[in-house]
């Protein structure tokens, strides 16, 4: 049975990278009415940053050459590191058992929001591979980032990205799907840039829609 990991990351309860993992979430769900199917709100539902016990989990797994997932529980040894395994394991399950892993994320300040940064440090360990799973990213960017454009240069949210997943969990199978330029709708001096905005919103509305059934 296929499972779906959804995530959202956005500050703003109504905004376009909610709407576009909405549309792909609900295309999906459709197509694999068998499906698992799992959601975590990450600005509503903050996951911890990691702290002192975290990386002591971590230094573990990685001094012992541990690279099962299901052996990661062997690395708690104290009451602190219990509390620190205690927030990763429900995280980690949820995401082990993902056949695909769907993130809304707007980009904030040329990267990612620091709700999804702090789940992705909770997740993570050393030589860990997810390989065979396929990520998409749904996004919203608040002007022109794509190939080409001047802004190129400063994407550091889909270069991180999908960098990261191919990596450090080995996942080739990234899809993005951004809509661009959504500053339109509340920047004066983008107030031209309206109609751009809105055939690329329009675009990824569509592709978060075919993307889910391929």
């Amino acid at each position: 049975m296929s499972r779906l990991l959804h995530l959202d990351a956005s500050a703003r309860r109504e905004s376009f990278s909610r709407d576009l993992s909405g549309i792909y979430a609900r295309a999906w769900r459709a197509a694999n009415p068998g499906g698992g199917y799992t959601y975590r709100d990450l600005a509503a539902d903050p996951v911890p940053h990691i702290g002192q016990a975290w990386t002591e989990l971590c230094d573990h797994v990685l001094a012992h050459g541990i690279t099962d997932i299901g052996r990661y529980r062997e690395a708690v040894r104290t009451p602190a590191q219990a509390e620190a395994w205690a927030i990763v394991e429900p995280l980690l399950s949820e995401l082990e058992s993902a056949d695909v892993v769907l993130i809304g994320t707007p980009m904030y300040n040329y990267s990612v929001p620091s709700a999804l940064k702090a789940w992705i440090d909770q997740v993570t360990f050393p030589r860990m591979r997810l390989t065979g799973r396929a990520f998409v990213v749904a996004g919203a960017r608040g002007g022109a980032y794509g190939p080409g454009t001047p802004r190129e240069p400063f994407d550091h949210e889909e270069r991180y990205l999908r960098d990261f997943f191919l990596g450090h969990f080995g996942v080739e199978d990234v899809t993005f799907v951004h809509a661009e330029l959504t500053n339109a709708l509340v920047d004066p001096a983008l107030a031209g840039l309206r109609g751009e905005h809105e055939r690329s919103a329009a675009a990824a509305r569509e592709l978060a829609g075919k993307t889910a059934v391929r």
